[in-house]
């Protein structure tokens, strides 16, 4: 775990990444891709074909233990007990004032072992809080030296994996993950992803990253594969509305401010940690809330961090926005009053001086083709 001073840590994928002509930057601690071509082009590769994402950044906590089940139940939003082995859910870990502390995927990988994917740049303080609550039942396994992970996402994802894992390929459901083999290794493969589109996330060992990375490449060459960025990412996760860590999410902003209400799970036995904070919020109704918008008038893109406005009055700030390079239209989420987010209400953001027109919209911005 590096420390605040020292230098971005490298995925397996370093190497590789670098002869392949990859503009690097920090990010969360690590040095990683955020384009290879450029932002637009790999945004519509993931689109329209495939794209493969180095996502090694990511933590991968696995916990286990008899008590593993009650424990994560405790810590956690989401019901633990709803998945059955081979299954995965989204969910969000609290502090005691029902802040967000990270939000995540877990799955339970059998009856008394689960696998966290947590972000990248909240691994540290995400350990720092499970152990705080460990008991003595349940024991947590982090060695980020030795584990790689991998998104292929997109619609011929399914064509490029089942290429590479020919003998074990068959579609698994949404949220579902499986252990095949690459090279007589294990490899965690789930139907999840963060772009909108159908895909996998693969979590494996080190050992076998570059190999992987370079079979899903070759074998998806004539299916327009090609590797993306970090830039990419951002831009996806917002045309399918999905919330980012340290936009709208932070340890300030509640699961209900968020929108994300359907990930919390009052009616389980066990208190989960925030769950009196969050079920007064529940009862008497956040002061602002989570909204997509759409500018609709011409100007500069929103961007993180701008105001607000309802008739020239401060109502919020926009937590993140940018260009839609598949709407090619100003899109963009805020927090707002709460009274101000309705659906087809108009806005201002305020824009280096000008503001911009906007109206309040349904997410997700894009929703793939059936």
């Amino acid at each position: 775990m590096p420390s605040a001073d020292s230098k971005p840590r490298q995925t397996p994928l370093y190497t590789l990444h670098k002869a392949a002509g990859a503009k690097l930057i920090e990010f969360g601690g690590w040095e990683m891709p955020v384009h290879y071509t450029s932002i637009l082009e790999e945004h519509a590769a993931v689109r329209n074909t495939v794209g493969l994402f180095d996502i090694s950044h990511m933590g991968q906590v696995f916990v286990s233990g008899t008590s593993s089940e009650a424990w994560l139940n405790t810590l956690l939003t989401n019901d633990v007990r709803q998945l059955s082995p081979g299954q995965g859910q989204y969910t969000l870990m609290l502090n005691e004032s029902a802040g967000v502390v990270d939000d995540l995927l877990v799955f339970r990988l059998d009856d008394q072992n689960f696998l966290l994917v947590v972000n990248a740049a909240r691994t540290e303080r995400d350990l720092k809080w499970m152990k705080k609550w460990l008991n003595a039942n349940a024991t947590l396994d982090f060695d980020p030296d030795h584990r790689a992970a991998l998104a292929l996402q997109g619609p011929r994802a399914v064509q490029v994996i089942q290429k590479v894992f020919p003998d074990e390929f068959h579609a698994p459901k949404r949220n579902a993950i499986e252990t095949w083999a690459f090279n007589k290794q294990p490899v965690l493969v789930s139907r999840t992803g963060y772009t909108g589109e159908d895909g996998f996330e693969l979590f494996f060992s080190d050992a076998i990253a570059e190999d992987l990375w370079k079979a899903l490449l070759k074998e998806g060459r004539g299916l327009g594969c090609v590797p993306i960025g970090l830039g990419a990412r951002d831009t996806l996760r917002l045309e399918a509305g999905l919330s980012l860590y340290g936009h709208e999410l932070d340890e300030t902003i509640t699961p209900l401010e968020a929108g994300l209400s359907s990930f919390v799970s009052f009616d389980k036995p066990e208190k989960f940690i925030g769950r009196e904070v969050l079920r007064e919020q529940r009862e008497n109704g956040p002061a602002r809330k989570l909204i997509a918008f759409e500018v609709t008038g011409p100007g500069a893109p929103p961007r993180a961090d701008y105001i607000v406005l309802k008739s020239g009055r401060p109502i919020g700030k926009v937590t993140s926005g940018g260009l839609s390079p598949t709407l090619r239209k100003g899109i963009g989420l805020a927090l707002v009053e709460t009274p101000e987010a309705t659906l087809g209400n108009t806005l201002e953001i305020q824009v280096r001086g000008n503001t911009l027109p906007a109206v309040i919209v349904k997410r997700p911005f894009y929703r793939k083709p059936e």
